[in-house]
């Protein structure tokens, strides 16, 4: 698990700190977290991509499908720049409030529209507003998802200040974290250069979901962190 189970092993991943290798990172010997970014792609999606690139930076984005089918070409490029791509259903429903059939319709579109922009399907999805239960998680499963949740939101979505959302990841980050924001939010997205600088300054590796994992898939209906 991403919390208790620390990542013994070596994976090539982007985010070192500054002055660090671009190399096999061994998360059991140094210290990971993971940036999540939910709800795109947007209009703010590529400035963000930007900074990533320029930083050799790499983050988890959990895509809406039907934000997917508008902004193709947002999706392809963030998994051909090494992003982790996971599914955030279709139209962002409280999926706990659906019959079964509409719960695996959510998924099930936008495994397709991300298979079709990206040209893999995600193995991930994160279920809107954190809303889930048993049922969700095994229908989940139906398309070989795992649920990934977070160690810490920001509340950028109501904060909308760069400043407080600075300081919101800096009071969240901690080792093998999982911090939830969103790329669609104008202020996180300006906050993200400052951000970035200082988890580098704190010795942080910032890495993928996946990289959190020991280099396995998640295994669907399984939840992480546990």
């Amino acid at each position: 698990m991403l919390i208790q189970g620390l990542l013994s092993v070596s994976l090539l991943v982007s985010g070192a700190p500054a002055g660090a290798s671009q190399a096999k990172i061994d998360c059991a010997r140094v210290k990971c977290l993971a940036l999540t970014f939910d709800d795109g792609p947007g209009k703010t999606t590529p400035a963000l991509l930007d900074l990533l690139k320029r930083e050799r930076v790499k983050a988890t984005f959990f895509l809406v499908g039907n934000k997917v089918e508008e902004r193709p070409a947002i999706a392809r490029r963030a998994a051909r720049e090494g992003h982790a791509i996971g599914n955030h259903t279709y139209s962002h429903p409280s999926l706990p409030t659906l019959f079964d059939d509409d719960v695996l319709d959510e998924l099930g579109a936008t495994q397709e529209a991300i298979e079709k922009a990206t040209g893999r399907a995600p193995s991930m999805f994160r279920p809107p507003y954190g809303h889930t239960d048993d049922r969700v998680l095994h229908l989940a499963s139906q398309h070989d998802l795992a649920q990934v949740m977070w160690t810490g939101t920001t509340l950028d979505w109501d904060l909308r200040d760069a400043r407080k959302i600075k300081a919101a990841v800096l009071r969240l980050a901690k080792r093998d974290g999982v911090i939830l924001m969103h790329d669609t939010v104008p202020a996180t997205v300006k906050a993200m250069p400052g951000i970035v600088k200082e988890l580098k300054k704190r010795g942080y590796h910032l890495v993928t979901v996946p990289a959190l994992l020991r280099g396995k898939k998640p295994e669907p209906g399984a939840s992480y962190p546990s």
